[in-house]
Parts: C-alpha cells; sequence; structure tokens
C-alpha cells in the first residue's frame, strides 16, 4: 500500500500547471503544493462530487490539465461520474482514485466489497481508454510522467495506507487554509481572468 503523502510528493514533481482537486487527500495537498492558487480545495461536496465537479473545470477550461484525487467512497457514491466522463471524453482530465477500503472520513467504516472491486476494471468497462492500478509508490514513481502526457480521460486507481479520522468533525484541525471566495480569487489569477 502506498502513503498518501509520499505520492502527492511524487505526483507534485510533475504537476507543471495542472489545476487540482485535492477532495479527500486534501490535507495533505495543502502542504505540498508548490502552486496554491491553482488548487480548487472545494471542501466537502455531497459524496461522490468529487469527480463530477472535475469534469465541469475540465470542460471549462480545456486548455488546462485537470487532477482530482478522488475516494473509493465518494465514487461509490457516484458511480454514474464514471460513464459521465468517459462520454465527454475530456482529453485533460486525470481522475487519481485513493483507495482505502475503508470510509477514512467517518471514522473507519469498511467499503463494501473492498477485497475484490478492480476500480481500474469499472473505469474501463464505463468507456476510459487508459486505467492504471498500482500498489507500491515505486512502480507509480516510475510511470507518474508519462501517464500525465497522455490524453484524457486517464484513471489511476492506488491502493493507499487508511488514514482513520475518529474526532468528531468540528474538532479536527482545518486544512483548508482559504476561504471559498479566496479559492476562486486566486484560480482566476493564475489562469488569467478577470
Amino acid at each position: 500500500m502506498i502513503e498518501t503523502a509520499e505520492m502527492l510528493k511524487v505526483f507534485q514533481q510533475h504537476r507543471g500547471e495542472a489545476i487540482v482537486i485535492p477532495g479527500r487527500g486534501g490535507r495533505h495537498w495543502v502542504s505540498i503544493s508548490s502552486r496554491p492558487g491553482l488548487d480548487l480545495p472545494v471542501g466537502d461536496p455531497a459524496m461522490g462530487g468529487h469527480a463530477s465537479f472535475a469534469l465541469g473545470v475540465a470542460l471549462a477550461r480545456p486548455d488546462r490539465k485537470v487532477v482530482v484525487f478522488d475516494s473509493e467512497g465518494d465514487l461509490l457514491m457516484g458511480l454514474g461520474a464514471l460513464a459521465t466522463i468517459a462520454e465527454q471524453q475530456p482529453q485533460n482530465l486525470y481522475h487519481f482514485l485513493l483507495d482505502n477500503e475503508c470510509y477514512a472520513t467517518t471514522g473507519g467504516q469498511p467499503v463494501p466489497n473492498a477485497k475484490t472491486v478492480t476500480y481500474d476494471g469499472m473505469a474501463r468497462a464505463a468507456g476510459y481508454s487508459r486505467t492504471y492500478a498500482y500498489d507500491n509508490l515505486e512502480s507509480f514513481a516510475v510511470n507518474i510522467e508519462r501517464i500525465l502526457r497522455e490524453p484524457g480521460p486517464v484513471f489511476v486507481w492506488m491502493k493507499v495506507v487508511p488514514e482513520v479520522e475518529n474526532l468528531p468533525i468540528k474538532q479536527r484541525k482545518k486544512w483548508r487554509t482559504r476561504t471559498a471566495d479566496q479559492v476562486i480569487l486566486d484560480l482566476r489569477r493564475e489562469l488569467g481572468v478577470t
């Protein structure tokens, strides 16, 4: 299994000018990102919303790579996103799925059928033309640069170490340091949109 923070450090080296939607792995990303103005930490949309949000951003900004770090819990709540993304075929969308086999943000309850589901197979069956699966950092690190050069939509499934949060939500350390308005202002500035 892969440590999420370590994987994000490897990704950061190849990020370039991509817009990043950190999803449920966001608490690590905010301390790693070298381009916070290109990050869209959208907060917690309804569970299952990160992939659909990323599709909207990718369609709105076809000139930029859009990377989303999704979770299997999110994806299971909105499986229709796979088919919709595949139908739209956004050439600039890179969908990374962080699979820790549990609902970590709500206390670590097990995800149904966690040991059997193959999410890369689900994405391929939905119509993604390029899908990958990794369970070790070394293989991911060797391939990430090539993956980010391929046209999207690309789906990358990674088995990651669970980081269960048991504190009540109001007692957790906040990882978002900017308001939603500030995120939008920063992104507009980075993209040169007035």
